[in-house]
């Protein structure tokens, strides 16, 4: 029989980029992955920062190359979604980039004022805030454009919004805003249209209305979101004409306009079959921009994208260990992990989110068919489909057996909560941050150990 390696190979082709195989182990962009194991211990989450840069160079090298070809007028701008991962390392790694930032909560407010504080950030940084507006995250934004951040757009996710800027903002310059077109959901879709933003039909009476004769506002952001994401399909490119079709008309009234948000949705490689052309979608997307505003003979808008799992989500993994093996029927065998997928990637759990999903040893043994479990006391608690296939197999060994799931990078450390209290009380596994040094070399720093039981207790009320 074939050997697990053998199989991988013949299904899908391997090893792949950022994926090798030495001496029977898994290494990850260089990364021994044993040797991280038998350093550390399981579970253990770690995230390999340049991964980071060398996605955002990679989607910027894409608009820069697609502007230059289709001698598009506008410029590109790359924000990073916050809300992805807040983690000081990882907002640091991507700021290294020339980005700015899109935000979607009030904390998301101080955290930029403190990277502004230790000199990470200037105050010239462009900040997109989107998000229905609580008063205290208005109130951030206010008090931040009086203290000098003068890029700060606040996106309106409706009219009523505008009311309190008009009566706090008190700036020698116009203050810019955004607007947020409430889009049409996917045709699956339980709503009709998203919940954020304005109505496409009010959008020109609103700003007629309210916004044109006010000096101190300039309104120079359109901002739209797909909820497929970006995708080559009907659905994405019927919604983009739309919007396009709606900043020429907005552009006609309002000459302040000149930047068009295309939101995020740029999607991560979650399988080892994963097949994105990302350099005909850039492409594709900057010509018919450039063909709709050609069509209303309106100057080109600059671009902004707002990546957040595209950014963040291929540095990450999470390794576990095998604790035991069950069998429980003739064809249902069980690997039992030190850890849960509903606590350490509550995605699986929660969306059905596929994640690559490998073993770190044993490439050598055969390869069976299983199904992994979650050490909690929850029937929902597994793991047992692959992304290009029905199934999951492992190495068939008796030996130790360590696996990993990777590109988990993005909302999973947020959605766990933390540091908080998980259910059946698992604690937080240690986390990891690697670097790479001047000469090539690793840098390993335990951002996080794993939770102990006095903590847990505490917040629980016990101490």
């Amino acid at each position: 029989m074939q050997s697990y390696q053998e199989f991988l190979d013949l299904s899908v082709g391997f090893p792949q980029d950022g994926f090798d195989i030495i001496d029977d182990e898994l290494y990850f962009h260089d990364l021994n992955l044993m040797e991280m194991i038998e350093t550390y211990g399981t579970p253990l989450r770690f995230t390999y920062l340049p991964i980071i840069s060398k996605k955002i160079q990679q989607a910027k090298i894409l608009f820069q190359t697609a502007i230059l070809k289709n001698n598009y007028r506008g410029s590109y701008k790359y924000c990073y979604c916050t809300k992805s991962s807040h983690f000081r390392h990882v907002v640091e790694e991507a700021l290294k980039n020339d980005i700015h930032l899109e935000t979607s909560s009030a904390f998301d407010m101080p955290m930029i004022d403190a990277l502004e504080k230790k000199g990470v950030v200037s105050k010239d940084i462009t900040v997109i805030c989107n998000g229905f507006k609580t008063f205290q995250y208005k109130q951030y934004i206010v008090d931040m454009l009086h203290d000098g951040f003068k890029n700060i757009i606040p996106v309106l996710d409706n009219k009523e919004e505008f009311n309190l800027y008009d009566d706090e903002v008190e700036l020698d310059e116009p203050c810019n805003l955004g607007i947020r077109i409430a889009a049409e959901e996917q045709p699956d879709s339980q709503f009709y249209t998203s919940r954020l933003g304005v109505r496409m039909e009010d959008i020109l009476d609103f700003y007629n209305n309210k916004i044109v004769h006010n000096p101190n506002f300039k309104v120079k952001l359109l901002h739209f979101f797909i909820n497929s994401g970006i995708s080559d399909t009907p659905y994405y490119w019927n919604e983009l004409e739309k919007y396009v079709t709606l900043y020429c008309k907005f552009k006609k009234i309002n000459p302040d306009l000149d930047t068009l948000d295309i939101g995020g949705g740029m999607p991560f490689k979650d399988s080892l079959v994963h097949d994105f052309d990302y350099e005909y979608m850039v492409n594709e997307i900057v010509n018919r921009i450039k063909e709709i505003c050609a069509l209303h003979e309106v100057m080109e808008p600059d671009i902004i994208t707002e990546f957040g799992k595209y950014t963040v989500a291929e540095a990450s993994g999470i390794l576990y260990k095998v604790l035991g093996r069950k069998q429980q029927n003739d064809r249902e065998k069980w690997l039992m992990l030190d850890g849960s997928f509903i606590t350490n990637l509550p995605d699986v759990w929660a969306l059905n989110q596929k994640y690559i999903l490998l073993p770190i040893n044993n490439w050598d043994s055969e390869y069976e068919r299983v199904n992994l479990g979650g050490i909690t006391c929850d029937g929902q608690d597994y793991y047992n489909q692959e992304a290009h296939m029905n199934n999951v197999f492992m190495p068939r060994t008796r030996k130790v057996q360590y696996l990993g799931f990777f590109h988990t990078g993005a909302y999973q450390e947020v959605l766990s909560g933390y540091g908080g209290i998980h259910h059946c009380l698992l604690p937080s596994p240690k986390h990891v941050i690697i670097r790479r040094n001047r000469d090539e070399t690793f840098n390993f720093e335990v951002f996080g150990e794993e939770q102990n039981s006095k903590q847990v207790l505490k917040i629980l009320g016990y101490h």
